[in-house]
């Protein structure tokens, strides 16, 4: 499989911050959405100075390299243009770093802007050098417009400047958007810390470390957190921790700061609070993993589509900012269960992303075809096939509990599965445990010979 998809974006102009008569103007060049160059949002910033740091540091995210597997530099850096997602009165800048180790998200609430909420849609924008020097430039006494999809764009359609680009569209991205949402729709809160207790821990963060340095995060005899190389039961294991220094230039100004783990991942979730501004970024469970190669999605994309449910989501995700499992499993009379594996579904989908702070899902459409994920996971792919050149066969079934023989290389694995429990033969499952997905075996079985229909 190549290394991205050939995407044409089309952008009205370089984004810019523009001179106005009462004060800088922020626009975003935008590529796709619901219309050519759609209107989301128009408004000004009550905290701009805040707003352009955070969304300053956004961009050195994506421009950061924590891990740089040999030959990849050029592929990666192919396209690096953040997603923004307007909705529910929310407006979310979203953004992987160049090796897709580290997820950020910068979330700007109804009490963040003065403004209307033109529509509902996600979108490319153009972070370019000049516009995130202008970012640098501004200050809070100045009233600064902000606007999402430029006016321009629809009043002057037709105009010779326009700004073309054929890019490679990075499948790691792609893949990345579906697993970071599964990684942190399991995470667990762990710490919540005020503001000087924030500032204390991240400027108690070293200055170089060794990637391969595992380091935990432990919880203070008072408000506070504190990092120890020894494990212990309270601990938050921490693999790559240089990743939190790009934190460092927000230190100072955040209010409050909450970690967050997968526990089946690893995976580390930190939010830092500003007010009704908020930045969120997440770690992979180590350096060299990229959130593109994780397969925790694995399960939900093989499982059957629950098709009654699924639909129902859909609809809601017309009306209803965000969408939590317990009050549609009540609303709809279906186990919570059986609504988080919908949910699940459509974050495989690229239909919703996940909010930490809110625990629910968002809406979001990402404007690239998702329908290909299924399609770059080779997992999933041989899984697929497996099944479809009788290589599964079922030995016994109980309700949740199957056993049954998968062919291997020369070899005939034996998996069980119990209810959450995998088990397989093969040396990928005892390499990983299950850490990075299930092996193309349990997914075979899993695929084959589901326990039944959800939407029952």
């Amino acid at each position: 499989m190549a290394g991205g998809i050939d995407h044409l974006y089309r952008y009205s102009g370089a984004s810019t911050v523009k001179s106005a008569a009462d004060g800088p103007c922020m626009q975003f060049a935008t590529s796709g959405g619901a219309g050519e160059f759609p209107y989301f949002f128009q408004g000004s910033l009550r905290q701009p100075r805040q707003a352009a740091r955070l969304l300053r540091v956004l961009a050195n995210v994506v421009a950061s390299r924590f891990h740089l597997p040999p030959a990849m530099l050029k592929r990666i850096l192919a396209t690096r243009d953040p997603v923004v997602t307007c909705g529910g009165g929310m407006l979310r800048f979203e953004a992987f770093s160049a090796c897709c180790g580290v997820y950020a998200r910068v979330d700007l609430s109804p009490d963040a802007y003065d403004g209307v909420v033109v529509g509902q849609g996600a979108t490319n924008v153009d972070f370019n050098a000049d516009f995130r020097a202008a970012l640098a430039q501004i200050r809070d006494h100045e009233r600064v417009g902000f606007s999402v999809g430029a006016d321009e764009v629809a009043l002057l359609r037709g105009a010779d400047q326009w700004v073309e680009r054929k890019v490679r569209l990075p499948l790691r991205w792609l893949k990345g958007f579906v697993e970071v949402q599964t990684c942190q729709a399991r995470m667990e809160r762990r710490v919540a810390l005020g503001k000087i207790e924030t500032l204390r821990f991240l400027r108690s963060l070293p200055r170089s470390t060794d990637s391969r340095t595992v380091h935990h995060a432990v919880p203070t005899s008072g408000p506070g957190l504190r990092l120890t190389q020894r494990a212990c039961p309270e601990g938050t294991e921490i693999r790559g921790l240089e990743r939190l220094r790009i934190l460092d230039e927000l230190a100072p100004w955040a209010d409050a700061l909450e970690l967050y783990t997968d526990p089946v991942s690893g995976a580390t979730g930190w939010r830092l609070r500003f007010g009704p501004l908020d930045f969120h970024l997440v770690l992979s469970p180590e350096t060299w993993r990229g959130f593109s190669g994780e397969g925790q999605a694995l399960d939900d994309l093989a499982s059957p589509e629950p098709t009654r449910l699924l639909s129902l989501a859909r609809g809601a995700l017309r009306w209803q900012a965000e969408l939590r499992a317990e009050e549609f499993a009540t609303d709809w009379s279906v186990p919570a269960a059986a609504v988080r594996q919908t949910l699940a579904t459509l974050g495989t989908r690229g239909l919703v992303g996940f909010d930490l702070a809110r625990a629910a899902y968002f809406h979001r459409e990402l404007p690239f075809d998702l329908g290909l994920v299924e399609e770059l996971h080779p997992r999933l792919r041989d899984a697929r096939e497996l099944v479809a050149t009788d290589g599964v066969k079922l030995l016994r079934q109980n309700g949740d509990d199957r056993e049954a023989e998968v062919r291997g290389d020369g070899v005939v694995h034996r998996v069980r599965l119990v209810g959450e429990t995998e088990r397989c033969t093969c040396p990928w499952h005892a390499r990983h445990h299950g850490g990075r997905g299930p092996c193309k075996h349990i997914l075979a079985v899993r695929i084959a010979f589901p326990t039944g229909d959800i939407d029952e």
